[in-house]
């Protein structure tokens, strides 16, 4: 939990604050930019949430933060209700599920609410909230992972819930050795009619993305939305395995049709699917030209 003696001094003054164990991962920045903003190489209240709305999702963003560096001078009465409010809707049967674990650098987890089956992408937190709610919406039958760095508490989920692990083999470690479904190869694969696993190495070697309903892209460090530059990028900072596969696996990204980019790590973003084609084809020249 966050502890008032190290609030930051770039906090305003009022109940929220971010203290000094703030790893900058940008979670409370992207889910709540009109309160949180980055200063000093971390984030701070920048201002205090002024409306109901403002306050649930300034709690949300409490209960997501992977170090429990966000506070409130004092105790929130409707933390049950925030509590409550996750998985938080996205679009369709897309969620976020918020609570996110250190372990993974505050990667972001989604839910398919699926009829066959719910399908978690990528692992949070296993906070007890949020297992109960996963529970009452039917719970996991498959968690699919996106790459070797974001299985977070992986592990307690497939315990809990028995559901199938899914994970390119390419990316398994020695965490991850008991995965049930191990992937191999470079094509995609269909986990259901209007689910598709495409492999996409690059930032690793056993990278891939799941594109649901030719609507939905769950990318994880692969592509993601980045605010300063106003575009879509890949993190080559990051690339662990080989920076000019990355951009084979992003050109062959761009036969694909899809409206939203859900990243493990970066901003998301949501546009036509024609519009996000040219988006992909100008992703791609900025990457070449790296």
């Amino acid at each position: 939990m966050a502890h008032l003696n190290q609030r930051r001094s770039q906090n305003v003054s009022g109940d929220f604050y971010v203290d000094s164990t703030c790893i900058d991962c940008d979670t409370c920045r992207w889910m709540v930019p009109e309160v949180f903003q980055e200063a000093g190489g971390q984030s701070v209240v920048y201002h205090q949430p002024t409306s109901e709305a403002e306050r649930l999702r300034s709690l949300q963003a409490l209960l997501s933060c992977p170090t429990s560096s966000i506070g409130t001078v004092e105790t929130p009465k409707d933390i049950k209700a925030a509590q409550q409010s996750f998985p938080i809707l996205v679009e369709d049967n897309v969620y976020h599920c918020g609570y996110h674990s250190e372990s993974s650098y505050a990667a972001t987890s989604y839910l398919i609410q699926h009829s066959e089956g719910n399908i978690l992408v990528d692992s949070p937190r296993f906070a007890p909230p949020l297992v109960k709610r996963l529970e009452d919406m039917g719970g996991i039958r498959y968690m699919y992972l996106t790459h070797r760095d974001d299985v977070a508490d992986h592990q307690k989920y497939a315990e809990h819930f028995g559901c199938k692990r899914i994970l390119h083999s390419d990316d398994i470690t020695s965490s991850t050795r008991d995965v049930e479904i191990q992937l191999t190869g470079s094509e995609p694969v269909e986990l259901a009619p209007d689910l598709l696993i495409i492999p996409v190495p690059g930032h690793s070697k056993g990278h891939t993305v799941l594109l649901h309903n030719h609507k939905f892209l769950f990318t994880g460090d692969h592509l993601a939305w980045d605010k300063q530059l106003n575009q879509l990028v890949a993190f080559r900072d990051f690339c662990w395995y080989a920076w000019s596969e990355q951009i084979k696996s992003m050109q062959k990204l761009t036969h694909y049709s899809f409206e939203w980019v859900l990243p493990g790590h970066g901003h998301r973003y949501h546009t036509d699917a024609e519009t996000m084609h040219l988006l992909m084809q100008e992703c791609v020249a900025w990457m070449q030209a790296q």
